[in-house]
């Protein structure tokens, strides 16, 4: 993977900008566009994202000349283009001549075409018309001057249970396992005479009479993450052929989408680019868009992109919010704080026809004089004073929050002790107390080297790798201090319950002599732990000798079993405490690990991120606080130029980026 800052800035300006989608509008709208977008202090656009039908309306034919003249036109006006390959909606022909090129679902019911991503991942047929579209987009623009990136496909989130999938399934298992003997003893074949006898025998997950086979859908969820990404390298290596080799290459993640493992993807990226739509409403939002941003550049090591974001409302939501004055552009600037080089929407101008017209454009229904139009050339202008300063530079994290998709897919599966477990939701809680501690994380994979860490998280992983079981345990005596959740370390890379319910190697690093069972909480139900209350889950377990019993179970059927363990740097939760006592627990663990705030004695309310040089002030409340500096020294806000002593005041939504000034004669 080839991150680095000119791949995504442009000299030292932020990208920013968004989907624009001119072939919606009349020509002459265009140049009203380009003018309002110079307003804004637009910098890129993406087209052509759901372009084929227009580029393609019948099978061969090519009509390139309105792009022709829309990138001329981003060139003469000084914008740059995020050129986008159209192949996440192909057109009705496609799918009317050609039907094996629509997917099929677990009922076997088509997917038709009058929506968008209507393909078959592993179809030949579509596979053939996607790269020549692709080829013949890349030829024509690979070197046109408005080029700055490449955006391949979109929001990658097709699954197929088709023919064409069930052979490419069996060829991927082919080289997975060699042989079908060995196939059968991964999934478990001996129990409900479930055993293999040809290769034929092997169907995608389909719609079944009961329960399904729990390792045949983990590797189907590994195969249709493999597929979709060989459909990205296939346009990648395409684009990269006939073009410089300083334009990079980008497809845009969905936020924690449970099909894609996006650890896998990132390397196959130049720019890491997500899409991340908070709700306005949820009051941790922030929290959520911290997480976002977290993992993100977790998977970029880097600088990383936002390449869809709302300015005002969605249209997907039961209720869809505007964003108050003020949020949006919080957001955005939360977003740069944690790394992001690149801060776009969905998308520029607001549709007036089809299913997102009601979700929000940079310019609105309102125009020009709309307040969110108003609020974009804000938040225009401040990157612009933000570029220099940041393009490019490093957020440090201490803490590493590991992550884990194989294990989302197995553990996520039905037949478990809890269907309440939702491991995207756990793995939030733990973010949450983090990031209302003030302590900045970055997520990582459990293999990833963490010896640059010097706390290591684990909100919940069921499976895990031999490879990841030996890191944890090598950082940990290594001096590192790791705290784990419950249910971590019970299956291996197949799915199969390790032996005594968690695997050995960890039992002994946390000081666990037997899981004796898992004892799930119903809705509303919790557990008292003696100074907080355990939500969601607990476990029965006994410690070895030494280890220090940081909490116990009060009362029940586990009165006096451990539920929070402690074995030297190494802790273990066997519940979900309640959000207070998560943030304290953690936090008491990297003051141990010699990990501090960016800022101490924040107000409620406040987030405090450093990157770079510079120092961010978020406040996601509504009302006025003043934020205590850590000495005399003076302060100049990069965004207002005004210079701070001592506190720096912040309002409704405010934000300060703070770059250090000399001591003040006389200061000791």
């Amino acid at each position: 993977m080839t991150v680095a800052a000119p791949a995504i800035a442009h000299g030292d300006r932020l990208l920013f900008g968004g989907d624009y989608n001119p072939e919606q509008w009349p020509e002459e709208v265009w140049a009203e566009d380009v003018t309002l977008m110079k307003e804004a202090g637009v910098t890129s656009v993406t087209l052509g994202v759901f372009s084929w039908a227009k580029l393609e309306p019948r099978p061969g034919a090519r009509e390139f000349g309105w792009l022709d003249r829309l990138m001329d036109l981003m060139h003469a006006h000084g914008i740059g283009v995020v050129l986008a390959t159209p192949t996440a909606s192909p057109p009705p022909w496609l799918g009317r001549l050609h039907p094996e090129t629509l997917p099929r679902d677990e009922n076997g019911q088509t997917v038709w075409w009058g929506s968008r991503q209507q393909f078959a991942h592993s179809s030949g047929a579509y596979r053939r018309y996607a790269a020549a579209i692709t080829e013949d987009l890349a030829i024509r623009y690979g070197h046109h001057p408005a080029l700055r990136m490449w955006h391949i496909n979109n929001e990658y989130c097709t699954f197929d249970y088709g023919d064409e999938a069930a052979r490419a399934f069996r060829g991927w298992l082919r080289a997975r396992y060699r042989t079908l003997d060995a196939l059968n003893e991964a999934w478990g074949t001996a129990f409900w005479s479930q055993h293999l006898s040809t290769w034929d025998d092997v169907i995608p997950p389909r719609r079944a009479q009961y329960l399904r086979n729990p390792t045949q859908l983990l590797d189907f969820r590994r195969f249709t993450s493999d597929a979709l990404m060989e459909c990205y390298v296939a346009e990648r290596d395409l684009v990269r052929r006939h073009s410089p080799a300083h334009i990079p290459v980008t497809t845009n993640f969905m936020p924690l989408w449970v099909g894609q493992d996006a650890w896998a993807w990132a390397e196959q990226e130049d720019v890491v680019s997500v899409d991340v739509y908070p709700d306005p409403r949820d009051p941790l939002g922030g929290q959520y868009n911290a997480m976002i941003a977290d993992m993100t550049r977790g998977q970029a090591r880097g600088p990383w992109m936002i390449m869809e974001q709302a300015a005002g409302p969605v249209n997907w939501r039961g209720v869809n919010h505007p964003k108050p004055p003020g949020l949006n552009r919080l957001w955005s600037l939360q977003a740069v704080a944690r790394g992001a080089d690149a801060v776009c929407y969905f998308q520029w101008r607001q549709s007036r026809q089809g299913a997102e017209k009601f979700h929000s454009g940079m310019l609105g229904h309102a125009g020009a004089e709309g307040r969110s139009f108003a609020e974009v050339k804000r938040i225009g202008a401040e990157l612009a004073r933000l570029g220099p300063e940041v393009a490019g530079s490093q957020v440090p994290a201490d803490i590493a929050v590991l992550h884990d998709w194989h294990s989302w897919w197995a553990g996520g599966q039905d037949g478990r002790p809890s269907s309440r477990v939702a491991y995207e939701e756990v793995v939030r809680a733990w973010h949450r107390a983090l990031w209302e501690a003030h302590l900045t994380a970055s997520f990582a994979h459990p293999e990833h080297d963490l010896t640059a860490y010097k706390m290591v998280v684990v909100p919940q992983l069921y499976l895990l790798t031999d490879a990841a079981i030996e890191n944890l345990v090598t950082y940990v005596r290594g001096g590192g201090t790791l705290v784990c959740g419950f249910f971590t370390g019970v299956a291996d890379t197949d799915d199969r319950v390790r032996a005594g319910g968690m695997d050995a190697r960890l039992r002994e690093l946390f000081g666990i002599r037997t899981v004796h069972e898992w004892w799930p909480l119903e809705e509303r139900e919790t557990v008292d732990c003696g100074t907080f209350e355990g939500t969601l889950w607990s476990e029965e377990l006994s410690a070895e000798p030494g280890a220090e019993v940081v909490a116990a179970y009060r009362g029940g059927d586990l009165d006096g079993l451990p539920a929070v363990l402690r074995r030297g740097h190494a802790w273990y939760l066997s519940t979900l405490p309640e959000p207070p006592a998560l943030r304290s627990l953690l936090a008491d663990a990297a003051a141990g690990a010699g990990v501090r705030p960016p800022l101490s004695g924040l107000p409620a309310g406040v987030e405090a991120v450093r990157r770079g040089d510079l120092l961010f002030l978020l406040h996601h409340g509504r009302g006025e606080v003043t934020v205590t500096l850590p000495d005399d020294a003076t302060y100049r806000d990069v965004l207002s130029g005004e210079e701070h002593t001592g506190s720096v005041p912040l309002g409704r939504f405010g934000v300060a980026v703070l770059t250090r000034g000399t001591r003040r004669s006389g200061a000791a």
